[in-house]
């Protein structure tokens, strides 16, 4: 019994599935040990600065905060219904009959009923876990509106600088399963593609997760800051 084209979807759907797995375990280290390497932890470092900047000012001038709040929460949940909608209609699709879909002589891999079956579950999966990412990432944003919309009150900035960076965080991990959807997308086209695309895919997200910039210091640009320095460096002049 010879190499038949089946066998290939058992050595390189799993080698690229591997890859895209081992990348992202290597970037969720990087982030927990050395956060200012990534591009994540190098924008939740300014998510925190904007945070106290806003928790500082008047309450009547939190509208631009609240914009800014709404825009990330309608982000989410505009991609939690897209993520939705592509569920449903894969599942509508798993449940119909494509026995002539998808099993073309040009798709050199293993087009049988269970492999077909197999591949619209991995979709699938990837996109429900987008969806329960994005609605979190949502609900994580209206946190954080309610918390800093609230009047008169003695919030701690850290409860809104969590429900922030906790939204931040679950808005990645949805962006990372849509691109595992996209990687499992091509695997319909047979497991060449589906392994091309995930070397491409890790070098690509290797590129746009690296942080070489150094972490900015916010400062206040009233001059508060630099006269408070300015006070601690220099000793007060003596009373005779």
């Amino acid at each position: 019994m010879g190499f038949q084209k089946e066998d290939l979807d058992l050595i390189l759907v799993p080698c690229g599935l591997i890859i895209m797995f081992a990348y992202h375990l290597y970037l969720l280290y990087r982030y927990l040990d050395q956060p200012h390497t990534t591009v994540i932890g190098y924008e939740n470092n300014d998510r925190r600065a904007w945070v106290q900047k806003i928790m500082q000012v008047d309450k009547k001038d939190v509208g631009m905060a609240l914009a800014v709040i709404s825009s990330n929460t309608s982000a989410a949940t505009f991609l939690s219904s897209v993520s939705l909608t592509l569920s449903s209609i894969i599942g509508a699709w798993l449940g119909s009959s494509y026995d002539n879909v998808f099993k073309s002589n040009l798709i050199y891999g293993d087009t049988s009923a269970t492999t077909m079956s197999i591949k619209f579950i991995c979709l699938l999966t990837c996109f429900l876990i987008a969806f329960f990412c994005f609605v979190q990432s949502a609900r994580c944003f209206v946190h954080a509106n309610f918390l800093i919309s609230t009047p008169d009150s003695n919030i701690p900035h850290k409860s809104v600088e969590l429900s922030v960076i906790k939204g931040s965080d679950y808005w990645s991990v949805g962006l990372r399963a849509l691109y595992f959807a996209i990687v499992l997308l091509l695997w319909f086209f047979g497991p060449i593609p589906m392994f091309v695309t995930s070397l491409l895919m890790v070098t690509l997200l290797y590129y746009l997760d690296t942080n070489s910039t150094p972490l900015h210091k916010h400062e206040s640009l009233n001059g508060g800051g630099s006269i408070k320095t300015a006070e601690r460096r220099s000793p007060a002049p003596s009373v005779q």
